[in-house]
């Protein structure tokens, strides 16, 4: 085989993106998945303008747009008392940012970045799972189990949470938060699904839990998630997140919730991780996109548009530092990328933290922040200018730091809560 421009190891909704948008600057691509064939699990995702900014630059807004819902409105309660904590107005967000806030199911999305790949010309290549990378002479090299060695001028490793590129530069561990979600779908005819607003996401934030469900396939399903902290992995042992666990979670719960809990997959549930922030993401001609990189946890709904803006960032910048030849000066690109990318990623997983704290509270502080986000007006989008702006994507304006308040010293008369804020990346 001829040497690609580029190798992308990992064909998730990350490495799909950035083949696609290294391809459409003109570079050959050769996408390695591990799996013998491309495919997403889950269920529902969502994507807030960021996303859909860039989606309509590649000219997939529109088919996106057919496959998933454009929601009204982004509504949190309380989940005992089932009462409204706060609420987004998504068509006045889409105002503001020029783009929409939709949801889709994660399949389709992956699907369609798939077949924007293979019109794109991207060489798709299965059953090719990475086992070491290196750098070469001029580029850097990946050996595949079975023994065959792929090389190119650049290598893209978005092989996700347990990234093996990921060693080059950091010695570290997966970070566990002891807390696990359970997915399910539920048909749009089913009497569970009546008299619910399709075109509403919605979380319940409760005590050590939340639930979120919003519609997908143009109504058609209704998506439901339950997360909980597991007292299983709080106490070390290794069978956590259970589906008796899930029962007890939600056992305080308002009926509505606990009414869609019959609902859930009971037979798999997803463990959350995320890591450390790290600041270095270039190793040579090697370069970490996506999870590998800054994989967060999921209360601001970030994951896969940071990784779908990693893509895109990579490819502006290639852009830039492309000569008339066709050449890329790989070095003057891949330090522009690590100049912009990790600290706004560090902040999305050091905020997705916060905001799982605010989420799970209990007892006075649980009273607390219902009364400041009672209190937030609609149409205050200052906690949300920083992640959904444009400037998110580019080093020209540094945006102010995200500082949550501490809600055990917040005065309940002042209505600086933080505005609402994703409902949930699954």
């Amino acid at each position: 085989m001829t040497n690609p421009d580029v190798i992308v190891v990992g064909g998730g909704i990350g490495g799909l993106g950035a083949a696609f948008s290294l391809t459409r600057q003109g570079l050959n691509v050769r996408l390695l998945e591990s799996a013998p064939a491309f495919g997403e699990v889950g269920a529902g995702i969502q994507l807030a303008p960021n996303c859909t900014r860039i989606l309509d630059d590649y000219g997939l807004l529109e088919e996106a747009k057919s496959l998933g819902v454009v929601p009204d409105s982004m509504v949190m309660r309380d989940a005992v008392d089932g009462g409204e904590l706060s609420r987004l107005d998504l068509r006045d967000l889409e105002k503001r940012y020029g783009y929409p806030y939709m949801v889709i199911h994660r399949s389709d999305l992956h699907g369609l970045l798939l077949r924007a790949c293979e019109r794109a010309g991207v060489e798709l290549v299965t059953d090719s799972r990475v086992t070491s990378y290196e750098n070469a002479d001029g580029g850097a090299r990946i050996t595949l189990a079975a023994g065959e060695v792929h090389e190119a001028g650049l290598v893209i490793a978005a092989d996700g949470l347990h990234s093996v590129a990921r060693k080059l530069l950091v010695d570290d561990q997966p970070v566990s938060s002891a807390y696990v979600a359970y997915r399910g779908t539920v048909p749009a005819g089913t009497p569970r699904v009546h008299g619910i607003d399709l075109s509403e996401v919605v979380v319940y934030v409760g005590p050590r839990c939340h639930f979120v469900h919003y519609g997908l396939r143009g109504g058609e399903l209704l998506n439901q998630v339950a997360v909980f902290e597991s007292p299983k992995a709080l106490a070390g042992q290794e069978d956590w997140g259970t589906p008796d666990e899930l029962d007890n979670a939600f056992a305080e719960t308002c009926g509505f919730v606990q009414d869609g809990l019959p609902f859930m997959w009971r037979e798999k549930w997803w463990r959350m991780f995320d890591r450390e922030p790290v600041m270095n993401w270039v190793h040579g001609r090697i370069a970490l996109l996506g999870d590998s990189a800054h994989p967060p946890l999921q209360y601001i709904a970030q994951g896969a548009i940071m990784a779908i803006e990693d893509g895109w960032v990579l490819g502006e910048h290639v852009a830039r530092n492309r000569a008339e030849d066709g050449t890329v000066d790989w070095s003057a690109a891949l330090a522009a990328y690590e100049a912009v990318r990790p600290e706004h990623c560090r902040r999305v997983l050091t905020t997705s933290r916060k905001w799982g704290e605010l989420w799970h509270l209990d007892g006075v502080a649980r009273e607390q922040r219902n009364v400041l986000l009672r209190a937030r007006d609609t149409y205050d989008y200052a906690f949300v200018d920083w992640l959904y702006g444009p400037t998110a994507l580019t080093p020209d304006e540094e945006p102010p730091m995200f500082t949550p308040i501490p809600l055990s010293s917040a005065r309940v008369d002042e209505p600086e809560s933080p505005a609402l804020v994703g409902g949930h990346s699954q």
